[in-house]
C-alpha cells in the first residue's frame, strides 16, 4: 500500500522530480527517462511507473529547457524504449508460457488461455495499440500477447505504430502546451485529467 502511495505521489509531483533530475544530471536525464519508459512497458512487475504523465512532463521541460532536452531526440529515443519494452515483455510472456501461468494463478485454466488466444487472433492488433494509452493495461497487454502466442510479425507491426503514437501524442502535447499559464499553474489537475482520459478506452 505504501508503495502505491509513493507511486501516486511520484506521478502527481513528477514536474518537480523532473526539474530536480535536470538540475542535478543535465543530459543524463535522457537515460533516466528512457529507463523508466522501458521498465514501465517491458517489465510486467512495473505497471505503476508513470507513463503518460512522464511523457507529458518531458515535453513541457523540453520546451522550457531546449538546451538540456531536445524534443525530437526524446521522440526518437523514448519511442524506441517503448517499442523495445513491449518486445521484451512479449518474449517474457511467450517463453514464460501458459503452463506456468496456470500453475502460478489458480483461477486461470486452459480454457481461459484458449479464449485469450482467440481474442488476440481477432483483436490483437488494436489491443496492442489501444493498450498503449491505458495505464497498467499498457504493461500487461504485450505480456498476455506473448502468452497467447500472438503472431510476432503482427505484434511488432502494431507495437511500432502504438509506441510512436503514444510517445508522440503525449510528448508533443506537453511540448505545445507547456507555456500555457493554466497548465503551468495546474500541473496536478492536468495529470489527473490525462490519467482519467487514459481510462476512457477501457470503459469503451
Amino acid at each position: 500500500m505504501e508503495y502505491i502511495k509513493e507511486c501516486i505521489d511520484f506521478v502527481l509531483h513528477f514536474d518537480k522530480h523532473l526539474e530536480q533530475f535536470l538540475t542535478h544530471y543535465g543530459t543524463w536525464t535522457y537515460v533516466i527517462l528512457i529507463g523508466i519508459i522501458f521498465a514501465e512497458t517491458g517489465l510486467v512487475i512495473m505497471p505503476f511507473l508513470p507513463g503518460d504523465s512522464l511523457l507529458f512532463a518531458a515535453g513541457i521541460f523540453a520546451g522550457k529547457f531546449p538546451d538540456l532536452l531536445n524534443v525530437w531526440v526524446l521522440l526518437v529515443t523514448l519511442s524506441i524504449a517503448g517499442i523495445l519494452g513491449d518486445t521484451v515483455n512479449y518474449w517474457i510472456g511467450y517463453h514464460f508460457g501458459k503452463e506456468h501461468i496456470i500453475k502460478l494463478i489458480p483461477f486461470i485454466n486452459m480454457s481461459h488461455i484458449e479464449k485469450t488466444q482467440k481474442f488476440y487472433e481477432k483483436h490483437g492488433g488494436k489491443t496492442i495499440v489501444l493498450a498503449r494509452f491505458i495505464p497498467i493495461l499498457r504493461t500487461f497487454a504485450p505480456f498476455v500477447a506473448g502468452v497467447a502466442k500472438m503472431n510476432y510479425s503482427l505484434f511488432i507491426f502494431y507495437n511500432i505504430i502504438g509506441g510512436v503514437l503514444w510517445v508522440g501524442i503525449f510528448l508533443l502535447l506537453g511540448y505545445c502546451l507547456g507555456n500555457v499559464a493554466f497548465v503551468q499553474k495546474n500541473f496536478k489537475l492536468v495529470v489527473v485529467v490525462i490519467i482519467f482520459g487514459s481510462v476512457i478506452p477501457v470503459i469503451w
